[in-house]
């Protein structure tokens, strides 16, 4: 072969890798701009906007309140016991039945006693006719004045011998001492009962006592006739009214705290004495608020915030509308301090003020600075009375 052909064939080996790695260098160039270009294009666009619910701070005059827990007590709470030892003949109750003052609930054996009255009776009656005849001789002048005295005397013994019999027997038939609602019976026909022996409990029906306690320095703060709402936990009823009937006159050398009773209503037998109750004293002033959502606040080990929705500043990086037309928000973290909670909302005593646009659903997954879209179909309506249905 010639040295010229032979050449050019060693150039061609040479030229065409070398044209093929440029050709893939500037490929792999290509990709690699292409990205970096798209990657600052979305740098200057920055995440996309998170949707979420939105709701505007309320300004408010809450009844301020003094919260405790009680105790729930009878008006009139008695054990019901016999006073006479016996064996019981009869019972005339069942367990938890509504009863009226005076009726019997327990008889006793009384067949001693109601033999001991006969005879009793049978003696006063020859009593009464000995001193009918008494005092006919005596008017005659048969008898002295002494045996006529004697007779009366013993007439007037034999009354009151048959009146304690009578008196015993009735002892021995246990009633009730006022109307209301037995407890569960402790007692079993043909038992032999001792005196004391408790038989059940009654209590009354109607208006209950709650009895709570509020800290010493609130005793300038509440008095006698001051509304009161009793709540029981965990119940969706309403909450219940009545007043503060007592307050004790001395503190508790030990919890330092102060001594309450409430009188409250008992609608639909709701209260039974025993029962732990939420209690809240409503001051007579009503104090001015900042309401929110509960579900606007994070709540946070570092401190408590919500998020206020603000406009985006022009020319501030990434979109100010999105594709479908809405505008685009910024989320900016608020620290405050909260008060007292009430329903779905709670109060805000430092950090915002009325009016202001707030995240009400959604601000878990926010942090400062991020973008948002509002969006309210995705969020429930705050109430103060909220009354969610069982399911």
């Amino acid at each position: 072969m010639p040295p010229r052909r032979k050449l050019t064939r060693y150039l061609l080996l040479l030229i065409g890798p070398a044209v093929l790695v440029g050709l893939l260098v500037f490929l792999k160039f290509t990709q690699i701009s292409l990205l970096m270009a798209k990657g600052k294009e979305a740098a200057a666009a920055g995440p996309p906007p998170e949707p979420v619910g939105s709701a505007v701070t309320q300004s408010a005059s809450w009844e301020e309140t003094l919260p405790a827990v009680g105790t729930v007590a009878g008006v009139r709470s008695v054990q019901i016991s016999n006073e006479s030892p016996g064996r019981v003949k009869r019972i005339r109750f069942e367990s938890g039945a509504v009863v009226k003052k005076g009726q019997p609930l327990v008889e006793l054996d009384t067949s001693v006693e109601r033999a001991q009255l006969g005879a009793a009776r049978s003696r006063r009656d020859l009593a009464v006719i000995t001193a009918q005849r008494s005092r006919a001789l005596f008017e005659r002048e048969v008898v002295a004045q002494a045996e006529i005295d004697r007779d009366e005397a013993n007439l007037k013994g034999t009354e009151r011998d048959v009146a304690a019999l009578e008196a015993e027997i009735d002892r021995k038939v246990v009633r009730a001492p006022f109307s209301g609602r037995l407890g569960i019976r402790e007692v079993d026909l043909g038992e032999y009962l001792n005196a004391g022996t408790r038989l059940t409990i009654l209590e009354t029906l109607g208006e209950m006592f709650v009895d709570f306690t509020l800290p010493q320095e609130l005793l300038g703060s509440v008095a006698e006739g001051m509304p009161v709402r009793v709540s029981l936990e965990g119940a969706s009823l309403p909450t219940i009214d009545g007043v503060v009937a007592a307050v004790d006159p001395a503190v508790d050398d030990v919890t330092r705290s102060l001594k309450l009773r409430a009188t409250v209503a008992n609608p639909q037998d709701r209260l039974r004495p025993g029962m732990f109750v939420s209690v809240s004293v409503v001051l007579p002033k009503a104090k001015p608020i900042v309401a929110v959502p509960a579900t606007a606040v994070v709540y946070a080990p570092y401190g408590d915030s919500v998020f206020l929705l603000e406009d985006k500043k022009p020319g501030s990086p990434g979109m100010s509308k999105t594709p479908a037309g809405k505008p685009v928000k910024v989320a900016r973290q608020q620290f405050v301090r909260l008060g007292e909670a009430r329903g779905d909302f709670v109060a805000i005593s430092e950090g915002l003020k009325a009016g202001q646009e707030v995240v009400s659903a959604g601000a878990f997954k926010l942090r400062n600075g991020s973008p948002v879209v509002v969006d309210n179909t995705i969020k429930q309506d705050a109430q103060l009375n909220p009354r969610p249905e069982n399911r």
